[in-house]
């Protein structure tokens, strides 16, 4: 009987720690898998991204094209950096494009250069910039299915679309991440102007946090504006 114990037990022994490796093995996999899908959503935005170049320095003529010599049908709302555009550069690029009166900076370009570089799948990425006659225009992608503040409560111009608890649980979690991605940069980027008004939904309902960095690149030029909250676009609320 001991003889028959013993070799029970031997088993069992064998057993356990047989599953204890494939445990082990599996963790190891799940961690693996964890590191990349993170790696791949802070490095990546999007196909052929050009954020190694710095950001698009682009015409006045080029912007008033796109937007029809700033045609109030494309104004789209003001937001804390000025008027907001809605425009169609010549490459087909729908694109949004942030207008406002200042003097020449090169502290400007300096500040848009660097915001540019800055890329994730969960922020709005700055594509380009304009500055001539005393102003200064910052280009963003369009984002074409508004915030989640209209998505939330809507507005005049759009009522929105009922977002289910596992949408709003998941948009929740994508900003979280484009947020802690700034905060992971060296030094830390701080939004500093969070709101539901400036987290965007893309087709997919995937988030995108916008107007990052904005504010303190503003305080540092001097040149903080209102920010308002009028929109004449139903789908992008650009606040």
């Amino acid at each position: 009987m001991s003889a028959i114990l013993a070799a029970s037990l031997a088993g069992a022994a064998g057993l356990l720690a047989l599953v204890g490796v494939a445990i082990f093995l599996i963790v190891l996999f799940l961690r693996h898998r964890r590191r990349a899908s993170d790696s791949s959503e802070s490095s990546s935005s999007g196909p052929a991204q050009p954020e190694q170049q710095g950001a698009r320095c682009m015409t006045l003529e080029e912007l008033s094209s796109a937007t029809r010599n700033f045609s109030n049908v494309n104004l789209i709302g003001h937001g804390m950096f000025g008027e907001v555009y809605k425009g169609l550069l010549q490459d087909g690029t729908i694109v949004a494009i942030k207008k406002r009166h200042s003097p020449l900076s090169h502290e400007f370009i300096q500040e848009v250069n660097y915001l540019s570089s800055i890329r994730h799948r969960n922020l709005v990425n700055l594509l380009g910039y304009c500055q001539e006659n005393g102003m200064q225009m910052l280009v963003y992608e369009y984002v074409p299915n508004g915030s989640v503040s209209t998505h939330l409560h809507g507005n005049s111009h759009a009522p929105g679309v009922r977002l289910e608890f596992k949408q709003r649980l998941s948009i929740a979690h994508g900003a979280a991440k484009g947020l802690s991605h700034l905060h992971s940069l060296t030094p830390p980027a701080v939004h500093m102007n969070f709101k539901t008004a400036n987290v965007l939904v893309d087709e997919d309902l995937t988030p995108k946090v916008g107007d990052a960095g904005i504010r303190a690149m503003l305080d540092r030029l001097g040149g903080a504006g209102p920010s308002s909250r009028t929109s004449n676009d139903p789908f992008l609320d650009p606040r």
